[in-house]
């Protein structure tokens, strides 16, 4: 195995322990919200609304999995539909204050965790990771 090759390797296997232990903090963060439902209201609140549609092709879901995902937090309260201002047969999804308040509570704890996780790291590899990850997910097609 070449070095490149065992990189990537190592990247893979990383990544995917990263991503465990985020869906694993998610219920720390906030016991009714799920790293899915976080995500989404973050998506949310970042385009000013968008349609379940928009949603599902985003983050290449199936439709049927985002509307279970979009139902449950209509019923929680933490979104709503409303219809567009230019379209009236499409409705587009907005974060009620309840559900601004909840991302805003678990997007603080989720920093904390990150900054306490990473408060031993020089400020040259925060800034170099961070310009890693945004490399790999710019060239990202998923």
């Amino acid at each position: 195995m070449t070095a490149a090759e065992s990189a990537v390797e190592t990247i893979q296997r990383e990544m995917t322990a990263f991503a465990r232990r985020a869906r694993a903090s998610a219920g720390r963060m906030h016991p009714e919200l799920s790293l899915v439902s976080y995500t989404l209201l973050g998506h949310l609140e970042e385009r000013g609304g968008c349609r379940a549609t928009d949603l599902a092709s985003h983050y290449a879901l199936d439709k049927s999995t985002v509307s279970r995902q979009v139902g449950a937090l209509e019923r929680a309260g933490l979104i709503e539909r409303r219809l567009a201002p230019d379209d009236h047969r499409v409705q587009v999804l907005h974060l009620t204050q309840a559900g601004e308040e909840i991302l805003a509570q678990v997007t603080e704890r989720r920093r904390g965790a990150f900054q306490e996780r990473l408060a031993d790291w020089p400020a040259d590899d925060l800034v170099r990771f961070a310009a890693y990850l945004e490399r790999y997910n710019a060239g990202s097609a998923d």
